[in-house]
């Protein structure tokens, strides 16, 4: 090895024990082992397939998680959610687009601005009240804001961002 080479080797170690690279969360993307349950295609740097990071529920348990106490216009009652916050998803895909196409089991798909994609904001919810969602319960996946904590989470097009069944992510400009 060259004395340049181990010479950027060392720094490059050093930026990383102390935090100075922007790496994604996950070290190298698994494959998922289960049902995939979400994949994620376009403006993303990593990925585990042909242009695509796939999840399988545990690949996202396996993500920082985020939990969110709060009544919706869908449900009885203050619900507990659990999942990944968006934000931290984002980073995780090291996302690099401005929008997001989501879109559910059905087909139906509303875009999202990155921008949503805040510390405190909507999170992609795996865990309702302790349980999995399924199809029929909204599940497995629903893109939950935290709608008690802010009047501004309780508009038309929040709640039209809202997508349950969810399964695909596009990330684009």
């Amino acid at each position: 090895m060259s004395l340049l080479r181990a010479g950027m080797r060392a720094m490059m170690i050093v930026a990383t024990v102390l935090g100075l690279t922007s790496a994604p969360l996950l070290a190298e993307m698994a494959q998922p082992s289960g049902n995939v349950i979400l994949t994620v295609t376009g403006k993303i740097g990593e990925t585990n397939a042909e242009g695509a990071a796939r999840f399988d529920l545990e690949m996202l348990q396996d993500l920082p998680a985020t939990q969110i106490r709060t009544t919706t216009i869908w449900t009885t009652g203050e619900k507990t959610f659990v999942g990944v916050s968006l934000d931290t998803f984002l980073k995780a895909i090291d996302a690099q687009g401005s929008h997001l196409r989501a879109t559910a089991i059905n087909d139906y798909a509303v875009e999202i601005p990155v921008t949503d994609a805040a510390p405190g904001g909507p999170i992609i919810a795996y865990l309702q009240n302790g349980e999995e969602m399924s199809v029929r319960n909204k599940g497995p996946l629903w893109i939950v804001y935290p709608y008690d904590s802010s009047s501004d989470f309780r508009t038309e097009v929040i709640y039209s961002r809202s997508i349950w069944q969810l399964d695909r992510i596009v990330v684009h400009d």
